[in-house]
């Protein structure tokens, strides 16, 4: 039986801000919204016509989630968002006020810039070399 990965978790403060900046600053859909009871919800985000995993944003319930909101990796760059019009997309970021850590730079696997989410998550936005 074929397996993909169809979700990832991403540890969040707050539901409603972080649906804003993911559709506000990085241009997400929200395709699904449910309430689960007792505050929970399934929350899925993803880039428009995406047709891989998506974010489930998952609102901190105790101590050690909250622990880890911004830093679920350690400091490491954490997802790495593909795109076809790097510029458009890095002045979108920029019109946002999204934070980045570097200047754009080539690399030979493409152009890439590594940016901060809400909350402080590394993220590459990658604009993979041709060819």
């Amino acid at each position: 039986m074929p397996s993909r990965i169809a979700a990832l978790t991403l540890v969040v403060r707050d539901y409603d801000e972080a649906i804003a900046f993911y559709r506000d600053a990085l241009g997400f859909a929200l395709l699904e919204d449910t309430p689960l009871g007792g505050g929970k919800r399934w929350v899925r985000m993803a880039p428009p016509g995406s047709t891989g995993p998506a974010l489930l944003l998952a609102q901190a319930a105790t101590p050690e989630q909250r622990a880890r909101i911004g830093d679920q990796t350690g400091g490491r760059v954490f997802l790495f968002l593909h795109t076809d019009d790097f510029w458009a997309d890095y002045r979108r970021l920029q019109a946002h006020g999204v934070r980045f850590t570097e200047e754009p730079r080539r690399e030979p696997y493409g152009t890439v810039v590594v940016f901060l989410d809400l909350y402080g998550n590394k993220w590459d936005l990658i604009q993979p070399a041709a060819g």
